[in-house]
């Protein structure tokens, strides 16, 4: 029974891609006045370069608990990526209940164009909400 089924809406919280001297990294920025606990975010790329099939290895990062305004470090996003999906699956608790959500970067739109003032960080970046 579908309508049984509660699925925990996530939100302000937003996955962003930021330059950083010349490495680009992923950040996650929880935009709530609570804290997310057992933050656990897993992260691959996928698609084609020229019409060859790639792949990056699939990561998992635990982040513990993630204060509320705040931002954290994820990875380090490498250049040779950017043509490729990038996907982030974040895991988080609150109050005892499971939340989700997939945050993905098409293919070739981390790109200086893109870039928006981030929440909380006082810097230019690609953000998906």
């Amino acid at each position: 029974m579908k309508k049984d089924i509660h699925i925990p809406v996530v939100s302000n919280i937003a996955m962003a891609i930021v330059k950083e001297s010349e490495e680009w990294y992923a950040y996650l920025i929880n935009q709530n006045h609570f804290s997310l606990e057992n933050v656990m975010i897993s992260s691959k790329g996928y698609g084609t370069i020229n019409a060859e099939p790639k792949k990056t290895t699939f990561f998992s990062h635990y982040l513990g608990t993630v204060p509320g305004k705040s931002f954290q470090k994820i990875e380090m996003i490498s250049k040779d990526v950017f043509g490729l999906t990038n996907e982030f699956l974040l895991t988080y608790y609150l109050d005892k209940v499971i939340h989700d959500k997939k945050y993905i970067f098409l293919p070739e739109s981390i790109i200086i164009e893109n870039k928006t003032k981030l929440p909380l960080m006082n810097k230019m970046g690609i953000m998906i909400k």
